[in-house]
């Protein structure tokens, strides 16, 4: 069993709560998550980039003068890419870069970038966290007491608008559901930090993955 610390609001550690590591994958795959953290890069690229190639220029497709006689370097139109004005040799042309995965192996790497996490003590749960009102200040002295102020993401159970309003301007706070985790974002910030909720309902999404696998 592997153990999770709990913190309140002030930084003070208050229990640990325990999660067994057969729900999170058993021993860490990093193949499996180079390619999950490979595929969300590329899905980020745009890929809308275009130049034109010599047929897609204006100009006439009359070569220039003859070929032999005037002393001259021989030359065809003027569209070809050696001439100011002509077009590109290689022509740039929008590209998908999109790379896919199943659900089961994007779930697995979610728990293992989890597991992950845990092994390098950077996992922690917030215990009775209540924010009555979107307020910026206290948020980040909380997050600064469980130093994860240098870079974090906030997993809630559900969508919570004061808690995602409180934290959506710090500079590398990510506020998010525990449902929508992602290996990427887990794995691109210091520290994951869960909701005593959220960590109980993260609990049953990865039991749910491990009776699908089986």
């Amino acid at each position: 069993m592997l153990s999770v610390p709990v913190y309140n609001t002030a930084g003070e550690k208050v229990g640990d709560e325990s999660i067994d590591e057969a729900l999170l994958g058993g021993e860490l795959n990093a193949a499996l998550l180079k390619q999950a953290v490979v595929m969300y890069h590329a899905n980020q690229r745009q890929g809308t980039v275009k130049t034109k190639a010599r047929g897609e220029v204006h100009g006439s497709g009359r070569k220039l003068y003859r070929q032999k006689g005037t002393g001259r370097a021989r030359m065809g139109n003027a569209r070809t890419p050696i001439r100011r004005g002509g077009g590109h040799a290689f022509a740039k042309v929008p590209r998908d870069f999109r790379q896919t995965m199943p659900l089961k192996m994007r779930r697995m790497a979610r728990n293992q970038a989890v597991l992950a996490k845990i092994q390098g003590e950077a996992v922690l749960i917030i215990d009775e966290l209540k924010i009555d009102a979107p307020k910026t200040k206290p948020f980040a002295a909380m997050l600064s007491a469980i130093d994860a102020n240098r870079g974090c993401v906030f997993a809630t159970n559900g969508i919570d608008n004061n808690v995602h309003k409180s934290g959506r301007n710090i500079p590398r706070t990510e506020i998010t559901d525990v449902a929508a985790l992602n290996a990427y974002q887990i794995l691109s910030r210091r520290k994951l930090v869960f909701t005593r909720e959220a960590f109980a309902r993260f609990k049953e999404l990865a039991g749910s993955a491990g009776a699908a696998r089986e």
